[in-house]
Order: C-alpha cells, then structure tokens, then sequence
C-alpha cells in the first residue's frame, strides 16, 4: 500500500502508479487509437462525407453517460466497502492480538518463560499464516518453530490459521488444567481466541465472494459499447482531433473499472491491497515486547 500527502497534487498527478495503469491500459489504447483512426479515415477521406451526410450526435452518449456513470459510482463503492471492511478486519486482528498477549502476561507468572515464548511465537504465527492464506497460500518459511513438531504439522493441514488456532485453544486449555489460570481467566482468553476465527471468517467471505458475475459482466459490455461508438458520434465535428478525444474517455472509464478491480479483494500484493505485510510484522514486534 501506498504512503502518501493528499495535499502534494502535482507529486500525486506524476505517480508511478499513474504509468502502471498507463500500462495496463496501453493494449485498450492501441486498439482504440487503430480503430478510431480508421472510422476518421474512412469517413472523412474515404468517403468524404460532409456533416450534413454524416450526422454525428452526442446525444444518445450523453444519456448513456449517465447511467454508466451511476455504474461506475455503485461499482467503485462497492469495491471500496469490500477494501475498508477488509482494513477493519485487520484492525481487529491487531487489536485482539494485543489484548491477548496483555492478557496472557497479566496471568502467566514471570517463572512460565517457555509458556511466554510459546505464545509469543504462535500468536504472530496465526497472523502470517492468515495473511498468506487470504493470498496464494500459507508460507511455512514465514512461520516460527515453537517446538521440533510443528513445521512438520503444519506442512499436512489444510488450512493452516485454523490448526494454528486449535493448537492456542489447546495450550490455554492446558494451563488452566494445570491450575496456572482460573476458570474466569479462561473465559477472558476465550473471547480473543473466538475474536481470532470471527475475523477470519470475515475475511475469507471478502476473499471467497467477488462481485456477482452478471454485473461485472455488464459494466465491462457497456464501457466498451460506450467507447466503441464514441468515434461515430465525434468524427464530423472533430475530424482526427477525435482519436484524442475518444482516449480521454477511454482513459477515464476505463482506469475507474480498473481501480474497483482492484480494491474489490484487497489482501494481495497490489498497489492499492491492504499493508497486511507491515501490519503483521507490527503484531509480531508488539507481541514480542509484551511477553518476552
């Protein structure tokens, strides 16, 4: 994700990220430029039609532009309440891994060191492996050991947060069948660790559940009949100053759609994803210093 000043204009106007959408959109480009150039072509030197033969209107594109511009909008929006629903998932995480470690040092006594750093190893642990299986898959390079058993574990479960998770419940479990915790204690761990699979699960239903396909489907069908007749409307009254015109307008809807692509599942590695890897190496670094 991006750091940067909204108020820098001219630092925002040159941005990287403006020549990677440029690049993506270059093959759109290409094909709008070849196209428009010989609808300009033939028209005006091949057939030399005069205005009066070749009435282009914008008319029916004006009242086109409106509904498609209601698309753009509810597309965009929906794309970003995916992408912000996303940051207050992981804002939660944050926070329920906080109030655990704050917890747990609170109740572990200062002589329960291997307790303290296993707990310190696996709640980062549940972190990681749930940032990478919201992308391709869990990264056992990422995860730290806490015993001999537990790579090798991890390398025959599926899914890989939630064993992470069943492995604290049990170690919880454990302590307070050892006396170390009380049954109250117990029950305040237990709402960070149900915390821990909510989240998760919220998650995962951004990741698994995209914009419905007929409505994607659609916006893209009308963006590029939208486009595709700009030239007829354009070419008699701009001659070839139209391929100009016709790609500012391409640009502009285009890199919108582009942007709610994007967002719309924001856990990968895009430009625009969420700083899940920064956020997780926060968590570690503040788990860490609570209880060690």
């Amino acid at each position: 994700m991006i750091q940067y000043n909204p108020k820098t204009w001219f630092s925002l106007i040159i941005h990287s990220y403006s020549r990677h959408v440029m690049r993506t959109l270059l093959p759109a480009f290409i094909f709008m430029t070849l196209f428009t150039l010989l609808v300009c072509y033939l028209i005006l030197d091949h057939f030399k039609l005069e205005p009066h033969e070749f009435p282009g209107t914008t008319t029916v594109h004006s009242l086109l532009g409106i509904v498609l511009g209601l698309f753009l909008v509810f597309r965009t929006n929906t794309a970003y309440d995916r992408w912000w629903e996303g940051r207050r998932n992981w804002g939660g995480l944050v926070n329920s891994t906080r109030n655990l470690s704050i917890k747990l040092n609170a109740y572990l006594p200062a002589d329960r060191q291997a307790d303290r750093a296993w707990f310190a190893k696996m709640i980062p642990n549940f972190i990681y492996a749930t940032k990478e299986h919201l992308r391709a898959g869990v990264q056992l390079t990422e995860l730290e050991a806490p015993d001999d058993t537990f790579t090798e574990t991890m390398k025959h479960v599926k899914h890989k947060p939630n064993s992470i998770v069943s492995m604290l419940y049990k170690r919880i479990n454990q302590l307070y069948r050892d006396q170390v915790i009380t049954g109250d204690q117990l029950i305040n761990l237990d709402k960070e660790m149900k915390d821990f699979i909510d989240l998760l699960g919220a998650c995962e239903r951004i990741k698994n559940t995209p914009i419905p396909y007929s409505y994607s489907m659609f916006i893209k069908k009308f963006i590029f009949i939208y486009i595709i007749t700009l030239p007829f409307g354009f070419v008699t009254t701009f001659g070839y100053f139209t391929i100009a015109t016709v790609l500012l307008v391409t640009y502009v809807l285009l890199s919108i759609e582009l942007i709610g692509e994007e967002i719309e599942d924001p856990f990968g590695r895009d430009i625009n994803d969420l700083p899940t890897d920064q956020l997780a190496g926060r968590i570690k670094e503040n788990i860490t210093e609570i209880l060690l």
